[in-house]
């Protein structure tokens, strides 16, 4: 399942999210499961036919990257492999970042850093330039909601109905998501 937030320049998407990292990190091995949420940059194209036409929009380049995982052996509620990667660098993100504010109580932490748009793209290293002036009090103002629908996520992952195995427990790799 895939949710999406557009403001002007800048977006939000989240999906539930089902991973195998075929070469973890020590202490990270085995599958994991939860809601992955990225920010990113969105653009509306041009209309290709009448003004009743379907607008093109185009959800691009990955800017911000928060995974609220647990290892699929682990405890539900336990968010022990939750983190965030502060930037990209192309398509690929930084380096997990574990955050013990993040891990203790997810959804306030991502609401209060889905209220700090420039604190992000700075982090990031992206110019404020490359977001529109509304874009921050627009995500301020919807990140209510967002959490709310990641919230949501999150509860349908632990009740089984996403974020699942593809074929099997037992996989060597795997990445099941929109994200």
């Amino acid at each position: 399942m895939l949710y999406a937030f557009a403001f002007e320049r800048i977006g939000v998407v989240a999906s539930d999210l089902y991973f195998v990292d075929p070469d973890p990190s020590p202490g990270q091995e085995g599958a994991e499961r939860g809601v992955r949420l990225e920010l990113r940059t969105v653009e509306r194209g041009e209309l290709h036919g009448s003004i009743y036409s379907a607008q093109p929009i185009a959800v691009d380049r990955a800017v911000w990257r928060v995974d609220l995982l647990e290892s699929v052996e682990g405890p539900p509620g336990s968010f022990d492999r939750t983190h965030h990667h502060p930037a990209f660098s192309g398509w690929e993100p930084s380096p997990r970042v574990f955050v013990k504010e993040l891990s203790a109580d997810p959804l306030s932490w991502l609401e209060t850093r889905l209220g700090d748009l420039d604190g992000i793209l700075a982090e990031a290293g992206v110019a404020p330039t490359e977001v529109h002036p509304s874009d921050g009090p627009s995500l301020k103002a919807a990140a209510p909601e967002i959490v709310a629908a990641v919230g949501s996520l999150l509860a349908r992952v632990r009740a089984g109905e996403l974020a699942r195995a593809p074929g099997g427990d037992d996989v060597p790799s795997a990445r099941v998501s929109w994200l």
